[in-house]
């Protein structure tokens, strides 16, 4: 897949640096995107797997839902892409849904803990 190829090419530390402030555009696009069913946004949520942005300003978006049978993917598929197409500098968008692995709250950010209340149900790691 030639897209593909596109999405993951080596970039340069120079390249990361000019694509950086877009990339922090990105998320915040993707950040105003809220599950239907939980009242936290899709990137806190850990639904995002892959976020990559290639020197031609084409993003590739791998994410998933928290259930396979979300009555709501289509849409929240459709704002997501109209979301990050939004954003100045964005050329192209690829969003490709996936359930590999199978999301678990264990993928949620702290801030999205905090707000589902679930800060406590988490324990650190023991350390060996």
């Amino acid at each position: 897949m030639a897209e593909e190829n596109n999405n993951r090419e080596v970039l340069t530390a120079e390249d990361v640096k000019e694509l950086a402030p877009l990339y922090d555009n990105v998320i915040l696009a993707l950040k105003q995107v809220y599950d239907p069913e939980i009242p936290v946004n899709i990137y806190d949520l850990g639904l995002i797997y892959e976020l990559n942005i290639n020197k031609k300003h084409d993003v590739y978006i791998k994410m998933t839902f928290t259930a396979p049978n979300c009555p709501m993917a289509d849409d929240v598929l459709a704002m997501v892409k109209s979301g990050v197409e939004d954003v100045p500098g964005v050329k192209s968008v690829e969003v490709e849904l996936t359930f590999d692995p199978v999301w678990d709250k264990s993928m949620l950010s702290e801030e999205a803990k905090v707000e589902l209340g679930l800060e406590d149900d988490f324990e650190p790691p023991v350390r060996d």
